[in-house]
């Protein structure tokens, strides 16, 4: 299957280590592109919740997948976000092509772009992180109920529900949180005098000119969304961004399931419940 060809590629909110992230899915869209630059914009691994009971070979070889751009000389930036907040402490890490940041300023096509994952804007994180914890293994918990209850439902040939979307929906203070967040950052981004303001943290992948409050000026505002829920990213390709999402029937086919990659011996490359393991001693 020839790959498609993509300028940047930004993924965020992918949370490997839990029951919620659709790795299969994200897999056979890592598969699927050619990027000149992969921005992993924070919570790609999710070391809040992990555990080493669970960590399945689907999340494994998206890993290895990951590496392998690495390894072609692909710019890879891993920015960190608060569920992997531990990596934080080896920001500025640089290792050939691989950078592990907190946040980077970037010039695309002239443009300047400001890129970050966001939990600096949510206060249930700067002061009540426990909650935020807490509230992280609540959210697990409900997208694991609701993909048994999709399951039944696919089975009895109805339509798939979201049972976080309908909570947001039920709450205002959910979607004024989400409309605070993006004002936010586009008010900095406009001071800053950015062009671009990219985040992930809300699981809402957007892309919208947005003003600023108090100050003249506009930022193109996006969001990369999640790879539990909305299953989507943010691509950059011929001076025009994209918000991609995954249709599972432009990827029925498993024709490249026996990728070298794969098929190597994932535990002896690297042992990730063991580096996981560290980060978690380091951080405590």
């Amino acid at each position: 299957m020839a790959k498609r060809e993509v300028d940047i590629v930004i993924i965020s909110d992918v949370h490997l280590g839990t029951y919620g992230c659709h790795a299969k899915e994200l897999l056979k869209y890592l598969k699927s592109i050619k990027p000149k630059m992969l921005i992993l914009n924070g919570d790609i691994i999710d070391i809040w919740q992990f555990s080493k009971s669970y960590w399945p070979e689907a999340h494994m070889k998206v890993v290895r997948r990951i590496m392998k751009f690495i390894t072609e000389g692909i710019p890879v930036y891993y920015l960190t976000g608060n569920h992997d907040e531990m990596l934080r402490k080896f920001a500025d890490f640089d290792l050939g092509s691989f950078k592990l940041l907190n946040k980077v300023v970037l010039n695309i096509d002239g443009k300047k772009a400001w890129i970050f994952h966001g939990d600096v804007f949510d206060v249930t994180m700067q002061h009540s992180k426990w909650l935020a914890k807490l509230g992280a293994i609540g959210y697990d918990t409900l997208i694991l109920l609701n993909s048994i209850t999709n399951w039944f439902l696919t089975a009895m040939g109805r339509q798939k529900m979201s049972f976080s979307q309908k909570v947001k929906a039920k709450f205002k203070d959910a979607v004024k949180f989400i409309n605070q967040f993006e004002q936010t950052a586009a008010d900095l981004a406009v001071a800053k005098e950015y062009q671009y303001v990219i985040c992930g943290h809300i699981h809402q992948a957007e892309i919208r000119e947005m003003t600023a409050t108090d100050s003249p000026g506009t930022v193109l505002y996006l969001n990369s969304g999640d790879w539990v829920e909305s299953l989507s990213a943010l691509e950059y390709h011929n001076k025009k961004w994209e918000i991609f999402k995954y249709d599972p029937a432009k990827f029925n086919t498993d024709a490249d399931e026996d990728d070298k990659t794969d098929a190597e011996d994932l535990d002896a490359k690297l042992d990730v419940n063991l580096l996981l393991e560290r980060f978690k001693q380091e951080a405590s």
